[in-house]
C-alpha cells in the first residue's frame, strides 16, 4: 500500500502563483512514476503532468506547458506541482496519484493505483 497526502492548495488571483505537495508513505519502492490529475466542476478528472520516480522524466499536457512544473524529492519522497501564471480555467480539485506499471498509460487515471484525497485550488479572476 501507498499512502498519498496533497497539501498547497488555496485561493490565487489570475496571474499569481501555487506550490502542490505530495507526500508519499507505505511501500513506496514500488512506485514507477507518480502524477497530477484534476477535476473541475462538472469536467471529467484529467491528467496534468507525471514524473517517473527514478529518472525524473516528466511530461505535460499541452494546456500546462509552459506554466506549471512537476518535480520529485526521492530522499523527501515528495513530490511537487509548482504552478505559475495561474488561470480561471486552472480551478479545480487537484489530485496526486501514483503509478506501479512502467507500460502502463501515463495519461489515463486507470493507471494509477493509489491516489491522494486531493486539494482545492481556485484561482479567482
Amino acid at each position: 500500500q501507498v499512502q498519498l497526502v496533497e497539501s498547497g492548495g488555496g485561493l490565487v488571483q489570475a496571474g499569481g502563483s501555487l506550490r502542490l505537495s505530495c507526500e508519499a508513505s507505505g511501500r513506496t519502492s514500488g512506485v514507477y512514476a507518480m502524477g497530477w490529475f484534476r477535476q473541475a466542476p462538472g469536467k471529467d478528472r484529467e491528467f496534468v503532468c507525471s514524473v517517473t520516480w527514478g529518472g525524473g522524466i516528466t511530461h505535460y499536457a499541452d494546456s500546462v506547458k509552459g506554466r506549471l512544473t512537476i518535480s520529485r524529492d526521492n530522499a523527501k519522497n515528495t513530490m511537487y506541482l509548482q504552478m505559475n501564471s495561474l488561470k480561471s480555467e486552472d480551478t479545480a480539485v487537484y489530485y496526486c496519484a501514483a503509478r506501479m506499471d512502467p507500460f502502463s498509460v501515463r495519461t489515463a487515471s486507470a493507471a494509477y493505483r493509489y491516489w491522494g484525497q486531493g486539494t482545492q485550488v481556485t484561482v479567482s479572476s
